[in-house]
């Protein structure tokens, strides 16, 4: 007996269907999904203590940016640590103006969609690691990561 090859095809297609099928018995129960991510970098602390010049022109615009928009309008920033706790951070290690320039070039390279995957290392699984050390000019604080490496733990 000579089968062609589609009735054969079909043959096995309808035994795995069948097969495989819902039966009465046993029935598919219902999901809760739950489509949150959960991110580790989404705890952001509100800190009105002022120390410096920069800490009472910046903390409160940081805190305003975080409450106001960055709160509403959810993680968005590629990065880890944020844009504004990289702007906080740089202005706290160096000055108001050259911390403010290194926000700057930060988000420069924050609206930059394209091969970020190439340049920076993964924080988590939805953040590229990007800290202010590497770009205070101090020798001595500068650590180099290599892209696409996962960092586990930061300071």
């Amino acid at each position: 007996m000579i089968i062609n090859k589609n009735k054969l095809f079909l043959l096995i297609f309808l035994f795995f269907v069948t097969a495989q099928s819902q039966t009465d018995w046993v029935r598919w129960g219902k999901s809760d999904p739950d489509y949150k991510i959960s991110v580790e970098t989404n705890t952001k602390q509100f800190d009105f203590s002022i120390y410096t010049f920069g800490d009472i022109v910046l903390k409160p615009v940081i805190n305003a940016y975080r409450f106001f928009i960055s709160d509403v309008d959810g993680d968005n920033c590629p990065f880890y640590p944020t844009c504004s706790a990289f702007l906080l951070a740089s202005v706290q290690r160096t000055n108001i103006f050259q911390g403010t320039l290194m926000f700057f070039d930060r988000f420069s390279r924050d609206t930059n969609i394209f091969e970020r995957e190439k340049h920076y290392p993964f924080y988590g699984k939805h953040h590229f690691y990007d800290p202010v050390d590497l770009y205070t000019l101090d020798k001595d604080l500068i650590k180099v990561i290599p892209a696409a490496t996962q960092v586990k733990e930061t300071k």
